[in-house]
Parts: structure tokens; C-alpha cells; sequence
């Protein structure tokens, strides 16, 4: 590479061993960029940034990364993601017969100590104060795998979720992030950030982490969309706060995350065209009076968890807290389909009927054409993720009818709007403080 490049190769960079280290490769690299781009204003420029490559194989990262730049991108040639946690839970007699045992493409490996907060343990810590704030960092096309599981609890560390490892944190207050095409495995929190403007979180694949996306602190004009996204049982794939502007859409979440989607203080965003898969109840989440924001034509489903390793796990919350629960005023819920397909003798608490959507608190709230389907069905479980979860799904279609409420009206939500979204029998709440307009109920 010439002194005069902005184009950067980690197999070709002259200081370090990208295999051994490379997240002392690429700090050696920003600092080279950060020494020959040191003006601010140059022929109108100065300081374009740089792009630096990571090719397909495998890199250990020992030194956290810091970037302190903007309009720097940091790519790689694929993703990478396979399925840590299918090899895990693997027999070991049947190791020898896998094709491949860990996760490929442009992989980082994340040899860190673990972390006491998300940006201790990070791979990338993305940091720098003042003005302007850092800008257009991109993450794009590159594998990064937190390798193991360590936490202790009732099962195999392997699936505990926890490690103290973050792929990305980025700490301080930025503009016009993108995080593309990139592979999250086995971190405890995939990607974490803090004050995002106009961040773009698109097309990655995301799963088998205990968090995956976390938007803190506060954010506006954002999105998330067309990812593959699936967090552990006491984290969330989507987590935000105090957003404006927000839009998830397009979405493929899987099950096993505490909620699919979780908005907290988030206004006048958008919850659309996702599919959100969930083992539990909660799985949209509307707190901290989140409102006005716009929940439409997103498929929920619920079911159980087949695959056996996975027995028993949950997230506490009993069947009456809601698929979808509302703390918040003006949010629009419309046209979305729920699929609760459960055991019946699972649903707890015994007795009671299974809530979809649950206004807790809150007014000017409006639910209008919400399709509800619920099916009791016997749940079983096997051994092999991929044929368990397949045969779960298709195994619905013969079940039979499950008694639940739509919509449930708690005392402290009033003045909402509640229309076709249940039968007369299937909404409950106070009609005199909240307008209703049953489905039709078909006679039987």
C-alpha cells in the first residue's frame, strides 16, 4: 500500500499480525490515517477517510478496536454466519460428519475479557466527543463472533447467552452510521448504540446473540430494516429508546428473545411489514409511554419452543401480559395478523385466557382490522433446531380452536378506539370509557 492510498488491506498493512491480533492491526492502520489526514480544511477537504479491507478468513482480535474518525469504513467479502449454537448442542459422535464447525467468510474472532458493560467488552468501540459529531462510520459485510458462551445457570454455559462480548458499541453521539450486510454470533450484545442520527441498520444477519439491536440513550430519523435478527431469552432483538423518527420495517425476527420488538419513550415511529416469531408472550412492547407511533400489517406469531436444549427456558411474563402490550397514547395498531398457536395445558396462568393485545395504560389509542387466530395445538419438541422448528410450524394447521381475549382494556387506558379487532366476546375493557366495534361473530 502507498503512503498516498486511503484504501487499507489488513493482510497487507506492514505493522502486526491480522491473524494473531487484528484489532492492533486496524488501530495501527487509523492511526496512520488520522497522522497523514491531520487538516481540517484542505482544498475544501482534508480529511476523507478511509476504507479499510479484512478478506475472507479467520482474524483473532486480542486489542479492542477504537474508532475516532468519521467516513471510515471497515468491510469485509461476507458475512459469514453459521449456526454456533445448532454445533454446540451437536452429539460430539457427530461432529466428525459437519461440513464446516464455525462460522466463515471475513470472521473476527473476539478474544476479549469480558466486558463489566457493553463497551469493555466490545470489539469496535466507537468513540469521540465534540463537534461535529463522528460520522459516517460503516461497518459492512464481515463476521463478528463472540466464539463462547460462559455464563453459569440451570443449563449448558453454551446457551447461556452471556460472555461479556459486544461486537459494536458506539458510545458517543453520531450521524449517518451504517451497519450492512454484517454477521453477529454468539455476543452477549451484537450491536450497541448510543445517540444515533440517521443510523442505518440493514440487511445483517443477527441471531444467537443476548441482545442484538440496542438503541440507548436517545435517536431520531433511524432505521432498522431487512435483517435476520433472533436474541436470547433475557434480552431483545430490537430495543429502543427515546426515538423519533424511527422505523423498523421488513424485519424476519426468529423466536427466543425476551420481545421481538421493544420501544421505550419511542414517538412517531413506524412497526411495519415485519414477520415477529416468539416462544413467549411480549412479543411487541410498547413502555415509557411510547406514542404515536404507527404498528401495522406486521405478522406475530406465538408458539412453543421445539428444540430440546432449549426446554423449560422463558421470560417470565405470564400469558395474560399480552402479544402486544400498549403503555402510551395515539399509537395506531392496523391490519396486523396474531398467530397464537399453543398447548392449552401450557397456558399460564391455568385457567385464564391467553391476552394479544393488551392496552395497559393510556388514550387516543386506535385498533382497527387486527386479524387474531388462536389454535391449541400438542406441542412437542426434538433434537434437531432446523426439523423441530419446521415441524412446529407446519404442524398448526390441524390444530384446534383456543379461547383467548383480543383485545383486553385495563382500567387506566381510556378514550381508545378499539374496531374489528375482536368479537363482542373477545374484547374486554370498559365500553363506556373506551369506543368498541366488535367483529362479527359468526353463528355457529
Amino acid at each position: 500500500m502507498t503512503r498516498s492510498s486511503n484504501r487499507y488491506d489488513v493482510t497487507t498493512w506492514p505493522h502486526g499480525d491480522p491473524h494473531d491480533d487484528i484489532g492492533e492491526v486496524i488501530n495501527s492502520i487509523i492511526a496512520d490515517v488520522k497522522a497523514r489526514q491531520n487538516q481540517a480544511d484542505v482544498n475544501d477537504g482534508g480529511k476523507p477517510g478511509a476504507v479499510i479491507e479484512i478478506p475472507p478468513g479467520d482474524y483473532r482480535l486480542r486489542t479492542q478496536v477504537l474508532v475516532d474518525i468519521s467516513f471510515l469504513r471497515i468491510q469485509g467479502a461476507g458475512h459469514g454466519f453459521s449456526s454456533s449454537s445448532i454445533r454446540f448442542n451437536v452429539p460430539e459422535d457427530e461432529l466428525p460428519g459437519l461440513h464446516e464447525l464455525w462460522p466463515g467468510g471475513s470472521r473476527v474472532l473476539v478474544d476479549l475479557p469480558p466486558g463489566d458493560d457493553p463497551a469493555d467488552g466490545a470489539a469496535f468501540r466507537v468513540a469521540r466527543e465534540g463537534s461535529p459529531r463522528i460520522s459516517s462510520v460503516e461497518f459492512v459485510d464481515f463476521c463478528i463472533d463472540g466464539m463462547r458462551f460462559t455464563g453459569e445457570g440451570g443449563g449448558a454455559p453454551e446457551n447461556s447467552y452471556v460472555n461479556g462480548k459486544t461486537g459494536v458499541c458506539v458510545e458517543d453521539a453520531n450521524d449517518s452510521f451504517r451497519i450492512t450486510g454484517m454477521g453477529f454470533v454468539y455476543l452477549e450484545h451484537a450491536l450497541t448504540i448510543h445517540r444515533a442520527d440517521a443510523l442505518s441498520v440493514h440487511d445483517n444477519f443477527i441471531a444467537e446473540c443476548g441482545s442484538c439491536i440496542e438503541l440507548l440513550g436517545w435517536g431520531q430519523a433511524s432505521k432498522v430494516t431487512d435483517n435476520l435478527i433472533g436474541a436470547g431469552p433475557f434480552g431483545s432483538s430490537i430495543y429502543a429508546e427515546n426515538h423519533g423518527g424511527l422505523l423498523i420495517a421488513s424485519n424476519n425476527v426468529f423466536p427466543r428473545g425476551a420481545s421481538c420488538v421493544h420501544l421505550d419513550g419511542v414517538v412517531r415511529s413506524n412497526v411495519t411489514g415485519n414477520r415477529l416469531h416468539s416462544f413467549y408472550p411480549g412479543t411487541v412492547v410498547l413502555s415509557g409511554n411510547s406514542s404515536e407511533n404507527l404498528v401495522a400489517s406486521n405478522h406475530l406469531l406465538r408458539d412453543h419452543e421445539p428444540w430440546t436444549p432449549f426446554l423449560g427456558v422463558d421470560n417470565g411474563r405470564d400469558d395474560t401480559y399480552g402479544l402486544l402490550r400498549i403503555i402510551g397514547s395515539g399509537n395506531s395498531v392496523v391490519g396486523n395478523h396474531f398467530s397464537e398457536i399453543v398447548d392449552a395445558r401450557r397456558v399460564r396462568p391455568a385457567g385464564e385466557p391467553p391476552v394479544i393485545i393488551r392496552l395497559v395504560d393510556g388514550s387516543d389509542n386506535h385498533l382497527s382490522a387486527n386479524h387474531i387466530v388462536a389454535r391449541d395445538v400438542s406441542a412437542s419438541a426434538g433434537d434437531s433446531c432446523f426439523e423441530a422448528q419446521v415441524g412446529a410450524l407446519l404442524a398448526a394447521r390441524d390444530a384446534r380452536d383456543l379461547h383467548v381475549v383480543a383485545v383486553k382494556v385495563d382500567a387506566a387506558a381510556t378514550r381508545n378506539t378499539v374496531l374489528d379487532s375482536g368479537t363482542d366476546a373477545q374484547v374486554v375493557g370498559d365500553r363506556a370509557a373506551n369506543a368498541v366495534r366488535p367483529t362479527p361473530a359468526v353463528a355457529l
